[in-house]
């Protein structure tokens, strides 16, 4: 085994001058009192990105953590692997949709660094695709990219959001199907960082619905990525000349999503409160008048368009796994909604991310269930009776949705093992086929099998955990185990297939990936036992996970290591200050570690709902109690940890990242690492250049096989 730590790199050159470990870090002690409580922030002054100082710390930080990282033992080899996995001709395609009789989808091509927009007649004939956009030609550093896209009901328009450095601050562009020839004005400020943004056009094509945030002027600055509004553009006009819609009283962290009925006319907005899980509703009647149909309180999570002048809704009222409710658009009064699909033991999906889950056509409804991880496709009539669904691959899950024609669809499903592919399923014969829209894998996973198993939390809760393993393995205590998990914003974690982990693999690794209360695997109950000033439970489900892991016989505390990113950064924040004994590293992405001081970003608002807030005395209390940076204690023996985060991330600030590797490389005592990656170019994640995508995971990967001190095993 080797023999060389990160700690054996004694010296490292920065500047031109040599240091031992990390630059130091100033304090600058800050008391804030909250409710009483005085609450002293020594790294505070790390949060004022335009302070020059914080520039120049964050350099040093970025710049050691790249040093160190560059090299270590088996780098090079990593990066040859890497790059051979990340850059193999592995096409995919997502975000589908059919329109004029064509298909639209987001097609990614390595080793181009940013996907791209494509056209073709079906799902069987990609070898006749056209391309209309691809940002590499726009930009060719590989910077901008595709926020969506929304083509015209007849097919010759597609507008596209386009952002750059991962900012996703987009900005509407209309090019011709045809010939890919941007026409018309661009329209600024449609697409934001949280709350989103979107499309609809009008059933002719004449013009389109859309979502603006503030222009320059018109609000304060810190109000410019808040209070979206719904405003229309007609083809040939001037934006100057757009028409306001409706949203100057809806809340400061509204949420938009549109769709026209392509039949009437009729405009639906749903309206999130934050992401909160909470929505309201409004259509904009054949009057040209909008009509409030549902409030945050009434539970309803998703609407769609049904045939006959109707609505087809997801209601959560008494019912926490969901319910299908048909409501006439005659008079829009939600008491006289109908139930058409009554609650079942599994949950009906809804989040409200990426593409809708449920999916009307003429004569049938299309839902996905949630089965505490897994999830499935299930078929109904209008009327509410089962029919009989497509095929769905074991412990998998199931992607996008699209009507296509009639009553088929078509829909993507993967697994943990086998590669994402587009399906297209018949209800008229029942038939499930498999379309030529498949991912090809560069790695075989045909040695390994997938198992699921369940913990037991501090209070009794089972939790699940799908464990990725070598066919025959050893349960004896000797196996690297990388364990991950989420647990948040009513979220399910799903199985997904990464060829990226077959590295892992050949390092003789265990790759476990848990269930955890927060999200919404198991129905509106798991993720309310997980957020507000439950949100420890969240903390507890994990480290019952990793403690199986151990008990189990899969591994030791000295063999494990755990990643997550964003709000599973936070629970890595808290693995680390609750549980540092448990595991050897931890690979924490644009995390959240301050809870008191999270709202005050601009994202930070839009997490109220999910974290609470230090207004509440309640919230405070809870928040206080376990965010991690106010939870490092002087002398704790912490894990390795490598942060990482993008200097343009408008969901998490970075101002995070950087006062926890202060806090951790000043309190630790176990002369462990505590690095620090910034990523000038990128933001939380969206739309992450290939070339980074690659450095980030050779960096990840050579820190993890380091610390637990893992060489691949030699034929």
């Amino acid at each position: 085994m080797r023999c060389v730590k990160i700690l054996s790199i004694l010296l490292i050159v920065l500047g031109g001058c040599a240091v031992y470990g990390p630059p130091k870090t100033s304090r600058v002690p800050v008391v804030n009192e909250y409710h009483g409580v005085k609450v002293v922030d020594p790294y505070q002054w790390l949060e004022d990105w335009d302070d020059k100082r914080v520039q120049a710390w964050s350099d040093k930080q970025n710049a050691y953590a790249r040093d160190v990282l560059d090299n270590l033992p088996g780098v090079e080899e990593l990066r040859g692997r890497i790059t051979e996995i990340l850059t193999a001709e592995s096409i995919s395609y997502y975000s589908l949709c059919r329109r004029g009789g064509r298909l639209f989808a987001i097609k990614r091509q390595p080793p181009l660094e940013q996907p791209f927009l494509v056209v073709m007649p079906s799902a069987q004939k990609p070898e006749s695709e056209r391309v209309i956009v691809d940002p590499t030609k726009i930009d060719p550093s590989g910077s901008t990219s595709i926020d969506f896209y929304v083509p015209s009901p007849d097919g010759e328009l597609v507008a596209v959001s386009l952002s750059v450095g991962g900012s996703e601050s987009g900005d509407v562009h209309i090019y011709k199907t045809e010939s890919g020839e941007e026409t018309g004005r661009v329209i600024a400020r449609v697409n934001g960082g949280t709350a989103g943004g979107d499309l609809a056009w009008t059933p002719d094509g004449s013009g389109f619905y859309y979502t603006q945030y503030p222009r320059l002027g018109e609000r304060p600055v810190e109000d410019m990525d808040f209070y979206q509004q719904l405003w229309y553009h007609e083809l040939g006009t001037s934006p100057d000349d757009d028409r306001y819609e409706i949203g100057k009283d809806f809340p400061r962290i509204a949420e938009i999503r549109l769709e026209c009925d392509e039949q009437t006319g009729r405009v639906l907005a749903t309206v999130q409160y934050g992401d909160s899980g909470r929505f309201a509703h409004y259509v904009r009647t054949l009057r040209r008048q909008w009509k409030q149909i549902t409030d945050y309180d009434d539970k309803i999570v998703q609407a769609a368009f049904g045939p006959d002048d109707t609505l087809i809704l997801i209601s959560r009222d008494d019912a926490p796994r969901g319910k299908i409710l048909k409501l006439s658009l005659a008079d829009m009064s939600l008491e006289k909604a109908e139930t058409v699909v009554p609650e079942a033991e599994e949950t009906i999906v809804s989040e409200f991310y990426g593409h809708p889950p449920m999916v009307v056509t003429s004569n049938r409804l299309y839902l996905t269930y949630q089965l505490g991880g897994p999830s499935e496709i299930r078929v109904f009539d209008l009327q509410g009776h089962q029919q009989a669904g497509p095929k769905i691959l074991p412990v998998s899950s199931v992607g996008q949705i699209v009507a296509v024609s009639g009553d088929a669809v078509l829909y993507s499903n993967s697994s943990y093992l086998e590669p994402s592919a587009w399906y297209l399923f018949d209800p008229d014969d029942g038939k499930t086929a498999k379309t030529e829209l498949v991912t090809e894998s560069p790695v075989d996973f045909s040695d390994c099998e997938v198992v699921r198993e369940y913990a037991t939390s501090k209070d009794g809760t089972k939790v699940p955990v799908n464990i990725i393993r070598l066919k025959g393995i050893k349960l004896d205590g000797s196996n690297p185990v990388l364990l991950t998990g989420y647990g948040g914003y009513g979220i399910s974690i799903e199985p997904r297939f990464s060829a990226l982990r077959r590295v892992w693999m050949d390092y003789g690794g265990v790759y476990a990936q848990a269930n955890l209360r927060g999200g919404g695997e198991f129905g509106e109950q798991w993720h309310k036992q997980g957020m507000l000033t439950s949100k420890q439970n969240v903390f507890d489900d994990f480290a019952a996970v990793m403690r199986y892991m151990i008990d189990a016989g899969y591994t030791t505390p000295e063999r494990l290591a755990t990643i997550g990113g964003s709000n599973g950064g936070l629970l890595m924040g808290a693995t680390i200050t609750q549980h540092p004994q448990l595991c050897r590293a931890v690979v924490s992405s644009v995390g959240i570690y301050d809870m008191l001081r999270v709202e005050l970003a601009p994202n930070g608002e839009f997490n109220i709902p999910e974290f609470g807030t230090v207004k509440n005395p309640d919230h405070f209390r809870a928040l206080y109690a376990y965010s991690p940076y106010h939870n490092v204690e002087d002398g704790t023996a912490c894990p390795s940890v490598l942060f990482l985060t993008g200097a343009n991330d408008p969901r998490v600030d970075p101002m995070h990242s950087r006062k926890m590797t202060a806090s951790l490389q000043a309190a630790s005592s176990s002369g462990r690492a505590v690095l620090l990656r910034t990523s000038s170019k990128t933001g939380h994640g969206h739309a992450t250049p290939l070339s980074e995508q690659i450095d980030k995971s050779v960096h990840y990967h050579a820190f993890l096989l380091n610390e637990l001190d893992i060489e691949r095993d030699k034929e």
